[in-house]
C-alpha cells in the first residue's frame, strides 16, 4: 500500500450510493490497490496494528467506546447475519459488542456492510470489481470508517468474514478451540483490499455419514439413527463454511430433514444442495420412513414404465418444499435408497440412454416451471458408479441439458475414475 502525508475522510459521509462512488473515487485515485498476499504470509489478526497508530488507522476500540455497525435495511439476510457474527467477533476481541444499525451516529467509527447498486453506470464505478460480478468484494478502512462493500449480497458478507478473520478471529474456531487474544484498544490499519470473483463458482462440503452426528440414543448406547440431528450443530456447521468463503452445503442424506436448516442455511447466502441420489432435493431416505412416498402420492412401485407420474410426483415434492430457497438441484435416476434405479431385465443400453435424458429433462423443466421470477435455476448430475460405466460404454449418448454441472468423481480414496475428454457445451 502506498502512504500519503494527505489523505481523503469518509467519516462524515452517509452510505448513500450517490455520496458513497465520489468518495471511494477519491480514495481510490490516492491509494493503490492492495498486493495479494502469499500463502507463507500470515492472514489472522493481520490488518491489526499492534506498534505505534499512523494516520488513518481505524480505532475500532479506543478504550473506551466501540464502533458501530450499519446494515441497511433492505440488504439481504445473509449480510445481516454476517454483521451479528462481527459484532460477537469484536466482543471476543474486546469484551464489548457493537451496535448493529441502519443508519450510522454522526461521529461515531462505523463499519459500513452494503452491497453495490448493480444499476450503477461503469463511468462512475469506484469499487475494483465490475458490475453484477460474481461474489467479489472490498474492504477499505480510512480513518473513522470501515466499507465492506461487495458485488452482490454474499460478496458483502465474505467482506464481513474477511475483516473478521484479519483482525484475529479463526474461521475454525468453533472446532479448534482457538481464542483471539483480548485487546485494551483495537486498530485496524488502514486499508485498502480487494477480492476479486472466485476460481469456483459454486465451492462447499457435503457431510456423509450422518451416523457419526449428535443425535440422542437408543436403548443400547448406539445414536438412534433416525434422531434428529440438533438445529445448533447445523447452525456451527454453516457459520464455518461461510467464515471459510465457501457457498454451498450438503447438510445431510441419511437423516431427518426440518426445513427450518436448509431454511437456515439459503437466508445465511449459501446454497442448499445434496447427495446424486437425493433427486431433487426429494429426501428419498423418507419415501417409506417418514411416509412421503404416501404423502406426495407416489405409489408403491419405483418404476418409471409402470409409475412415472407417482415419480414425478415424489420429486416434485421436493421441489415444491424447497423452491424458495437458494438450491442447486441434483438430477438423475436412481432407487429410493442408496442403489441403482432397477431397469426391467433386458432393457437395452440405448432404451437406458433415452430413459435418463427423458427423466432429466422432465427433472429441469420441472424446476423452472416451479421457481419464482429471478431465482437462478442450478442443477447437477453426479457420475457416480453405475452412470460413469453408462456414460464410458458411449458418452455420445449423454446429451444432457447444457445447464445441468457434471461432477466427475473418485475412488474414495483421491484417484479419479474418469474425466471428460470433451468438455462439450456443459460446465464440470
Amino acid at each position: 500500500m502506498t502512504h500519503f502525508d494527505h489523505a481523503p475522510t469518509l467519516s462524515t459521509l452517509r452510505p448513500t450510493p450517490h455520496v458513497l462512488m465520489a468518495a471511494f473515487l477519491l480514495l481510490l485515485r490516492l491509494i493503490t490497490p492492495a498486493i495479494g498476499q502469499s500463502w507463507t504470509d500470515p492472514v489472522r489478526g493481520s490488518w491489526v496494528r499492534t506498534g505505534k497508530g499512523q494516520p488513518w488507522d481505524v480505532a475500532l476500540f479506543d478504550g473506551k467506546r466501540i464502533c458501530q455497525i450499519e446494515v441497511p435495511a433492505n440488504e439481504n439476510s445473509a449480510v445481516k447475519q454476517a454483521a451479528i457474527f462481527l459484532s460477537d467477533d469484536l466482543k471476543k476481541l474486546t469484551g464489548h459488542k457493537p451496535a448493529i444499525v441502519q443508519h450510522a451516529a454522526q461521529g461515531r467509527v462505523t463499519i459500513h456492510l452494503f452491497t453495490a447498486p448493480a444499476s450503477a453506470t461503469a463511468a462512475k464505478w469506484p469499487w475494483s470489481f465490475s458490475p453484477g460480478a460474481w461474489e467479489a468484494y472490498d474492504v477499505h478502512a480510512s480513518n473513522s470508517d470501515v466499507y465492506c462493500v461487495g458485488s452482490d449480497f454474499r460478496g458483502t458478507a465474505f467482506a464481513a468474514y474477511t475483516l473478521s478473520e484479519r483482525l484475529g478471529i479463526d474461521p475454525l474456531y468453533l472446532w479448534t478451540g482457538f481464542r483471539p487474544a483480548r485487546h485494551a484498544t483495537l486498530v485496524l490499519k488502514r486499508t485498502n483490499f480487494a477480492a476479486g470473483p472466485p476460481t469456483f463458482k459454486y465451492r462447499g462440503t457435503f457431510h456423509d455419514d450422518e451416523d457419526i452426528l449428535p443425535r440422542p440414543f437408543d436403548s443400547s448406547g448406539y445414536p438412534l439413527v433416525l434422531g434428529d440431528v440438533p438445529t445448533k450443530w447445523y447452525a456451527r456447521y454453516f457459520e464455518t463454511i461461510l467464515r471459510l468463503r465457501m457457498n454451498m452445503v450438503a447438510p445431510y442424506t441419511r437423516a431427518h430433514r426440518r426445513y427450518e436448516v436448509q431454511k437456515m442455511a439459503s437466508d445465511w447466502g449459501l446454497f442448499y444442495t445434496s447427495h446424486h441420489y437425493d433427486i431433487l432435493l426429494s429426501n428419498p431416505f423418507g419415501f417409506k420412513r417418514y411416509g412421503l412416498g404416501e404423502k406426495r402420492h407416489a405409489g408403491a412401485v419405483w418404476d418409471w414404465f409402470k409409475n412415472a407420474q407417482g415419480m414425478l410426483n415424489f420429486w416434485r415434492g421436493g421441489v415444491e418444499e424447497n423452491k424458495d430457497l437458494f438450491c442447486i438441484w441434483p438430477v438423475g435416476l436412481r432407487g429410493t435408497e442408496d442403489m441403482p434405479y432397477r431397469f426391467p431385465r433386458g432393457t437395452s443400453d440405448a432404451e437406458k440412454d433415452r430413459v435418463f435424458r427423458e427423466v432429466i429433462n422432465a427433472q429441469v423443466k420441472m424446476v423452472k416451471d416451479a421457481l419464482p421470477k429471478g431465482h437462478p435455476a442450478v442443477f447437477h448430475f453426479t457420475m457416480y458408479n453405475e452412470m460413469l460405466n453408462e456414460y464410458v460404454k458411449d458418452p455420445s449418448a449423454f446429451h444432457m441439458p447444457k445447464d445441468v454441472i457434471i461432477v466427475w468423481t473418485d475412488d474414495n480414496d483421491g484417484r479419479m475414475r474418469f474425466l471428460p475428454s470433451n468438455l462439450g457445451r456443459w460446465k464440470h
